[in-house]
């Protein structure tokens, strides 16, 4: 079942121009570490592990991750893809330096690009916020692998509840954030995030960190 735009909107509508001032603070300075036990150094050294020159993000909160990863080039082809216009807005004032494209759209529909085709996408923190069970959202999943060059790679990361240690901070503040419609990660497992990367990619690999799933799927064609 494919959520409406009404229910795919829900996870990020939270991101005013004002939370997004405190994002950083807030969530990668003190949430990532205390709470979820996923440090943003390890977030940031995942990026750099895994971008490339022709990269797509997806979910682009801040730009934090961008503005501070490492690029194999000076110059990298940037598209940045949300739904939510005050991000792709802070994220492409922060990185102006790139000159990114600005792509306001649902990943839940099958997409479709000037740029065509990316070495590299990123899907970090986006998975815990879509609505629905864990198998529907990986169908954004699929549509984002048919973006990708041959032996392109997608990277990034979800909050779980199902195959991760969750310390009673994480429990606590993920069920509020369940309730406010911010998360949609109850039901949310490893188990079935690598049955669905297996699906999409011709090798993936995940680490866990904390509560947090690091992933990264290759395509081979």
């Amino acid at each position: 079942m494919v959520p409406t735009p009404e229910q795919a909107a829900a996870g990020q509508a939270v991101y005013t121009p004002r939370m997004l001032r405190l994002y950083d603070i807030l969530v990668l300075g003190l949430s990532n570490r205390l709470i979820w036990k996923c440090p943003t150094a390890k977030l940031l050294q995942l990026y750099n592990d895994s971008v490339s020159d022709n990269h797509l993000d997806v979910g682009v909160g801040t730009g934090y991750y961008l503005d501070r990863c490492r690029f194999p080039t000076d110059q990298p082809q940037i598209a940045l893809l949300d739904m939510n216009p005050n991000c792709l807005y802070a994220t492409a004032n922060r990185i102006s330096r790139y000159e990114p494209t600005c792509h306001e759209a649902n990943i839940f529909e099958p997409l479709t690009f000037e740029e065509a085709r990316f070495k590299s996408i990123a899907l970090n923190y986006v998975l815990h916020c879509l609505p629905g069970a864990m198998q529907h959202k990986l169908v954004a999943v699929r549509h984002l692998a048919e973006l990708l060059t041959p032996g392109g790679l997608l990277f990034g990361s979800t909050l779980l509840s199902g195959g991760v240690q969750r310390g009673w901070p994480a429990r606590c503040l993920m069920s509020f954030y369940n309730r406010k419609q911010i998360f949609s990660n109850t039901e949310d497992d490893l188990a079935t995030l690598e049955r669905g990367l297996a699906e999409s990619f011709d090798t993936y690999d995940v680490e866990v960190v904390g509560c947090a799933a690091l992933f990264r799927g290759h395509r081979a064609s």
